[in-house]
């Protein structure tokens, strides 16, 4: 049986986009791949309003995640760690031989524009690395206000943004605000299916790669744009199924305009937030949430695990508390990607009716 997915990935699918995967396969050094690439790039772009580089790689957004700590990484990194994939990033860095220091502060808070200003003050500094939305706990970090202030300030560090759980669901400007790299996968805001990531790339960022060494080889972006300027291929075999995918569902994210799906995922937030706020507590710190997904914190001590198992007969899921920190002591709904109010209406009225709410 379907279940309709409210976790923070893979989020639901259409049916329609489920289907442009099944389209007859073309060789990958054709031309035919490379009118769907260009598009998938250019659509991209368009969507986001930017003007840096788009580059889509066959994997998931860790490996984007770790393409921009090899390509830009040269001193020290600075990590802003509050969740579960701020600190995975932290140990990207360290395993890929870089400087990495971190601020921490307690899961389900915020990281503030001062914490960062004391450490970059120290000096010796090249990168920073926010998880603008971070998956564990519903927080939506000041990636704004952040940035603000490394432009006036410390305006030679580079900005580098986890925007994974919140790319084409939630909004803010890539160019405008100065961000170097962000990236982000396709199972989430972007509603297609897990196997895509994109790395969004300043021009300063990418001329800062070419200074570096020890790039690796599979997210090196030298030779991605290298071929995309050749003939708009991609130096290795991409996920041609997907990238029909991407085409389609980049159709309906312009028709509905970046602006439109933003104010739907708002609506979708405000109306889980008030609903968890009334029947448990929102996990995140206020002012703070995020706009794509809800963590609830579980302070009714309901099981969760039943809860979905119950929620699961009524062909629908949610997602339990992220790893053993937050496990039945929290739980989390999903509101990204191509769903509705009126699927959150459904997904927490069955909630209410299986606890007795």
């Amino acid at each position: 049986m379907h279940k309709k997915l409210f976790i923070p990935g893979p989020t639901e699918v259409r049916k329609e986009i489920l289907d442009a995967q099944s389209q007859w396969m073309i060789g990958h050094r054709t031309k035919d791949f490379g009118e769907l690439y260009h598009r998938c790039v250019t659509k991209t772009a368009e969507a986001l309003g930017t003007k840096h580089h788009v580059m889509w790689f066959s994997s998931s957004g860790t490996g984007c995640m770790e393409g921009a700590i090899r390509n830009t990484v040269d001193t020290k990194v600075l990590h802003c760690v509050g969740g579960a994939f701020a600190e995975r990033w932290f140990k990207i860095s360290g395993l890929c031989g870089k400087q990495a220091t971190r601020i921490d502060v307690d899961w389900g808070k915020a990281v503030k524009p001062e914490m960062i200003d004391a450490e970059l003050a120290k000096g010796g500094y090249c990168a920073v690395a926010i998880t603008q939305n971070e998956t564990s706990t519903g927080v939506r970090q000041p990636t704004e206000d952040i940035a603000k202030m490394m432009k006036d300030k410390y305006p030679d560090v580079l900005i580098l943004v986890d925007a994974v759980s919140s790319l084409m669901g939630d909004w803010f400007e890539i160019d405008d605000l100065g961000l170097d790299v962000v990236v982000a996968s396709s199972q989430k805001a972007v509603a297609l299916p897990p196997g895509l990531g994109v790395s969004v790339v300043s021009p300063r960022a990418y001329e800062k790669s070419l200074t570096l060494a020890d790039r690796g080889f599979y997210f090196n972006w030298e030779p991605m744009m290298k071929r995309y300027e050749k003939d708009h291929q991609t130096p290795t075999t991409p996920a041609i199924s997907l990238f029909w995918a991407l085409d389609l569902e980049l159709d309906s994210i312009l028709k509905e305009t970046m602006k439109g799906r933003y104010e739907r995922h708002l609506e979708m937030a405000k109306f889980t937030q008030e609903w968890v706020k009334k029947h448990f507590a929102l996990f995140a710190e206020p002012g703070y949430e995020s706009v794509t997904l809800t963590t609830a914190d579980n302070n009714k001590g309901i099981n969760v695990a039943d809860l979905n198992k119950q929620l699961a007969e009524k062909g629908l899921q949610i997602s339990n508390g992220y790893g053993k920190q937050l496990k039945e002591k929290t739980f989390r709904i999903a509101h990204m990607g191509d769903l509705t109010v009126d699927d959150m209406k459904e997904v927490t009225g069955a909630i209410e009716q299986i606890l007795g709410l």
